[in-house]
Formats: C-alpha cells, structure tokens, sequence
C-alpha cells in the first residue's frame, strides 16, 4: 500500500456526503475511486465503496480528514486533476466526478508532438464535437508540420466539416503548437459526393 503523492480535490460537500454515507457502512470502510476503460473515448469514473477486506496490496491511499479513498494503480494516472464535488440543485443534490485525464493520461512536455497533438484532441477537442456526435482522429503529422485528421460520427460527410475543421480544429491546435504545427487537413479532403447526405 503506498500513499499518494497528488490528492484528488474533494470538496468540502462532497466529503461530508461521503462521511454520512460511510456511517451506514460497516466500521473501517473508505471509498474507492475509479476509472473503468481507462485511457479510452468510453473511460467511465466511479466511486464505490471499500470495506477493510477490498484494500488491495497495490493500492495507493489518499488519507482525507474523516476517510481515505483507495485508487487501484491502473486508475491512479487517469484520475490526475479529478475533481470530485457535491452539488445541490433544485432536483436534488448529485455527486459530480470531473476526470480530465481519464480518457487519455497526461502527456509529459517534451512528449513527442503527435502525442502531445493527440492528447489535446481527446481530451480538449473531441469532448466538444461529441455534443453533435461527432470526433475526429489523428492520423499523423506531415513533416511540413501539418496535423492530418479523420473525422468520424457525425461530421462524416458533414457539409460543416469545413468550417469545423479550418475556424474550429485548427485554429485550437495552431494556438496550441504555435511553432510546431502549420495548420490541419483532412485526411480525405472529404471526397465530396460518395458519403454526403442531401
């Protein structure tokens, strides 16, 4: 068992609502936190929670004041700046569970630039066109330094592919790499008429 470096951010409420919930719990049980399908577009966080016999030799704890949340070692890079809050709203209070880097872990600086360029894609970028159901995927980097993308979903054979990809994509990655990355194509260059829907 080792203990944590970093700490997830549990907020006040939220502790509290854990608190309440492990006193109907048998003596010595925590909360777990956890990624199912780490590191992939379908990553799923999860709290549940963890009698004295769960703990696993390979965990690491995170000690709070009234309780310590274990994290199984596969889950503890996927969950670096989670955010865990209790928010009470007109329906109801919630737990909310915010996991940046549960799709993707964190790529280092220096990480080679696809790299770093896909991370920003599935983490910043392919959050925004899921709303209309759509994603795209990094094909590679030209060594004239542009990023060649796939869009998939919905904005296949989207006439607004254009505008996505040029205002939207580019100029999010552009600003992102400014000395690295000249701009972004599309892979097909959307060969116009076989896939659109009219």
């Amino acid at each position: 068992m080792e203990q944590a470096t970093q700490q997830i951010a549990i907020s006040d409420a939220a502790r509290a609502h854990f608190r309440k919930l492990l006193d109907t719990q048998e003596e010595g049980t925590n909360i777990r936190i956890f990624v199912v399908n780490p590191g992939t577009p379908n990553a799923e966080c999860g709290v549940s929670y963890c009698p004295p016999n769960a703990v696993e030799e390979s965990d690491f704890e995170m000690k709070y004041d009234t309780f310590s949340a274990f994290i199984d070692e596969v889950s503890l890079p996927f969950l670096e700046e989670a955010e865990i809050d209790y928010v009470t709203e007109e329906l109801g209070a919630q737990l909310t569970l915010k996991a940046p880097n549960a799709k993707m872990r964190k790529v280092a600086d220096d990480a080679p630039l696809i790299e770093r360029v896909e991370y920003v894609i599935q983490t910043q970028i392919n959050p925004q066109l899921a709303s209309h159901g759509g994603r795209i995927t990094l094909i590679e980097i030209t060594e004239d330094g542009y990023a060649i993308l796939q869009f998939g979903g919905g904005c296949n054979g989207c006439s607004m592919v254009d505008v996505t990809l040029k205002d939207g994509v580019e100029k999010q990655l552009i600003s992102l790499f400014p000395n690295e990355l000249k701009g972004a194509k599309d892979v097909t260059e959307h060969q116009r008429g076989e896939h659109s829907y009219y």
